[in-house]
């Protein structure tokens, strides 16, 4: 129930919660919120806030759950049927992001090939086939062979001295897609290496050169090629924490002190090698993989402890109901119109009668909207489950 807990408190935040406090501090700007504020909005390039653990904790959940559920798929299956549900789930999560980001409604060049649910199936795919593959050994020398890999491409391989970043490039007059754009970056004769600003590393090069499609950043993605190598890092690190978690040996007290203490010890390590190598979400770098990894670790514990051990479960039931259907929810958040709806009941005269009020109104209406369907989903135990 923890698992799930922290699940829904993760997807919260992507459904409306984020908003809810925004629009709340707009409202009432001398009022308390402004320190939450300033940590639901991304960093705008390094560094990291609390919105920028949002994702690389959703991934690292998914490590902790695919031990119980592979486990136990091994254990009633066997290898091969195992296999095959790994390859069918990822393959109906990847299409799900197709979907999120418009499919093929603007045409083949307009899909968004990589994006936040594709990074998630990417990642459960990996992920999934290396626990089925190796013993806790091997998968700690996979973790860190990613990571270390990472920071030695994106370290020592020299890229081009062009600078990719959308405002760059418009002041160059150049469009991000443009074949004048390509042909001025593949001119460029003078290379440098080690460099981690925003539109001038390997990472984003890279996508700029092999990624076809929508990029959302213009020439590169945040879920690019590249980066992905740390992202499956990520996630196994969520798959340590579940092992540690099914060792039965371990009470319950020492789990909760374990991840604490790999927690602390992740977070200070990305910190210590940011010096050298920048804590960066945007091209989700091996740093930002400890620092988020450790947090997450954090959360996990405070979750564990008081829902598992301090057995305080009332308090939780609405990120219970989020959940149990984040793929769902998601899903409806993505695609159905929640502001239109909320404004149905909340806009036009009320909205404009409420003043400073009225967008927190509509925001909150919104989440009372999606609290509503999910509850609605988990009293009648409907679940998506991949």
């Amino acid at each position: 129930m923890s698992l799930d807990a922290l699940r829904g408190f993760d997807m919260f935040w992507i459904v409306g919660g984020e908003e809810l406090v925004h629009s709340l501090y707009k409202a009432w700007p001398t009022g308390p919120l402004g320190p939450f504020h300033e940590q639901l909005n991304h960093k705008t390039w390094a560094g990291v806030a609390f919105y920028d653990l949002i994702f690389p904790l959703f991934v690292f959940i998914i490590g902790v759950s695919l031990v119980f559920s592979l486990r136990r798929m091994l254990e009633q299956d066997g290898l091969a049927r195992t296999v095959k549900r790994i390859l069918v789930r990822s393959l109906v999560l990847y299409c799900f992001g197709l979907l999120v980001y418009g499919g093929i409604s603007k045409g083949v060049d307009h899909i968004r090939w990589l994006g936040v649910l594709q990074r998630l199936a990417i990642c459960y795919l990996c992920a999934s086939l290396l626990f089925c593959a190796f013993r806790l050994k091997g998968l700690v020398v996979v973790c860190a062979s990613l990571l270390l890999v990472y920071w030695g491409l994106t370290t020592f391989v020299p890229i081009r001295d062009f600078n990719l970043e959308t405002g760059h490039l418009k002041a160059l007059q150049l469009e991000p897609t443009s074949p004048e754009t390509r042909a001025r970056f593949l001119a460029t004769t003078n290379y440098v290496h080690g460099r981690f600003d925003d539109g001038l590393n390997l990472s984003q090069q890279i996508d700029f050169l092999y990624l076809p499609g929508r990029k959302w950043d213009g020439a590169y993605d945040p879920e690019g090629i590249l980066s992905t190598l740390p992202a499956v890092a990520n996630c196994l690190l969520g798959v340590f924490a579940g092992l540690l978690l099914r060792n039965a040996a371990l009470s319950d007290q020492k789990k909760v002190l374990c991840l604490l203490a790999a927690g602390a010890a992740g977070v200070v390590a990305g910190c210590l090698w940011g010096l050298q190598f920048p804590v960066i979400k945007k091209i989700w770098t091996s740093s930002y993989v400890l620092v988020a990894g450790g947090y997450s670790c954090i959360m996990l514990a405070a979750f564990y402890q008081m829902v598992e051990i301090w057995q305080w479960r009332k308090w939780c039931a609405p990120f219970l109901w989020i959940g149990m259907n984040p793929i769902t929810i998601y899903l409806v958040a993505n695609l159905l119109p929640i502001e239109e709806l909320a404004n149905l009941f909340v806009g036009g005269p009320v909205k404009a009668h409420l003043g400073q009020w009225g967008d927190f109104a509509v925001a909150l209406t919104g989440m009372v909207i999606v609290l509503g369907f999910v509850r609605f989903l988990y009293r009648r135990k409907i679940f998506l489950r991949l």
